[in-house]
């Protein structure tokens, strides 16, 4: 697998883009059960498929260009004015700043831009990262992340320490806010409307290191031409209880997935009930409007 990754590598973007477009479709065409999934989330979002549609391809082009994010050249990333003054006015803050980087867009490379624009002036970016039961994938994944001033660190206690550390320290972490978490490591939350299984670890983080906090999302150029970085601050109550601020976060990213509905990972389980997680539990979170039964 490394050995195909790093050959893969080596084709030109556009070409990679094209070939994931064209998987994208055939999945989406070809499996029923995620083709459902995926217009469902987007009519949970209130959007037809008109708005969604360019996701079909983008999805596979998310695939598609992994090679190039984990073993290729640093790919070219455009910074408007408006986010190269915001990343001037971090660089040397003392606060550690926390990046939410929803499935938008190629949402790996947000870390590895932030993380070369600031050339080390704050230390790595330390990311999560979920490490696979085999040890070579493991180890492999980690080694493919682990680029560019990004530092990845394992869903574990271990993940977590590295993180609290980083942000006391002041320097960067980055977090994907809405990935449905292990049991036990989240609570039932809305999510356009409708209870999502949500991590409490972001606003466990912002409890107890109050960092400054922004929302980073890399959008895919036309016809593989590179992408643009998109920082936009989040204005947060880290004095509020974790139920109230895991709300504040994913109306947040509701916000952002807006935005750019084209390049958001419809297709992903965002509802699911986490494995582990009792009947009773569940029927819980699925109760309207996330009441408790």
């Amino acid at each position: 697998m490394p050995l195909v990754f790093r050959i893969l590598s080596l084709l030109p973007l556009r070409l990679l883009h094209a070939i994931g477009w064209l998987l994208g479709w055939l999945v989406f065409l070809a499996s029923p059960a995620y083709r459902q999934r995926f217009l469902e989330n987007a009519r949970q979002a209130g959007l037809d498929f008109a708005a969604v549609r360019p996701a079909v391809g983008h999805t596979g082009k998310m695939v598609a260009e992994m090679p190039k994010i984990w073993h290729g050249q640093p790919q070219k990333v455009q910074i408007d004015a408006t986010t190269r003054a915001r990343l001037d006015a971090l660089r040397t803050q003392p606060q550690g700043v926390l990046f939410f980087t929803p499935h938008i867009g190629c949402f790996e490379l947000s870390a590895q831009a932030v993380s070369r624009y600031w050339e080390g002036a704050r230390g790595p970016l330390t990311v999560l990262y979920r490490p696979s039961r085999k040890p070579w994938l493991a180890e492999w994944m980690k080694t493919a992340r682990d680029r560019f001033g990004v530092e990845a660190v394992p869903t574990d206690l271990g993940g977590v320490r590295a993180m609290l550390k980083a942000l006391r320290k002041g320097s960067s972490v980055g977090l994907l806010p809405d990935q449905v978490p292990p049991y036990g490591l989240g609570i039932w939350s809305p999510f356009f409307g409708k209870p999502a299984y949500t991590m409490t670890m972001a606003a466990k983080l912002i409890q107890q290191t109050h960092p400054l906090v922004l929302v980073a999302r890399c959008e895919r150029l036309p016809r593989g031409a590179g992408y643009t970085l998109h920082l936009e601050p989040l204005s947060l109550d880290a004095a509020a209880d974790t139920d109230t601020l895991v709300a504040q976060i994913n109306r947040a990213m509701e916000a952002q997935i807006l935005q750019t509905p084209g390049q958001y990972l419809w297709g992903y389980e965002r509802y699911k009930r986490p494995r582990g997680m009792p009947a009773d539990e569940a029927a819980e979170g699925a109760a309207p409007d996330g009441e408790q039964t």
